[in-house]
């Protein structure tokens, strides 16, 4: 856990670092991750529920890449898992910047 958190850390901290987007039906696949995995305990229109409302307005101030920090690593002693065995940091944050945006429904 403490060397993902490492590494997701200095892969953030990297100036300049641009991470190329994921391909459209691994999009497709992390937007359904979202809405239904996560929805799970974050309501499944990202409302709130067990855990915060994941929609924009929530989000405000929140940096992408600290919320990608917290997909990846989760957050010890509260209900919230790592993802780390299931998506990339590039992943992450590609969702963490969806999130900030708003999720399209039609997706």
């Amino acid at each position: 856990m403490a060397e993902a958190a490492f590494y997701s850390a200095a892969l953030l901290a990297l100036p300049g670092a641009a991470l190329a987007d994921p391909d459209s039906s691994r999009q497709k696949n992390l937007i359904y991750l979202l809405v239904q995995d996560c929805g799970s305990c974050h309501g499944m229109t990202l409302k709130g529920g067990l855990g915060p409302p994941l929609l924009p307005d929530s989000l405000e101030g929140k940096n992408a890449d600290d919320l990608a920090d917290i997909i990846i690593n989760g957050i010890p002693g509260t209900p919230m898992p790592p993802w780390a065995f299931e998506i990339s940091l590039q992943d992450a944050i590609w969702l963490a910047q969806r999130m900030k945006e708003g999720i399209p429904r039609d997706r």
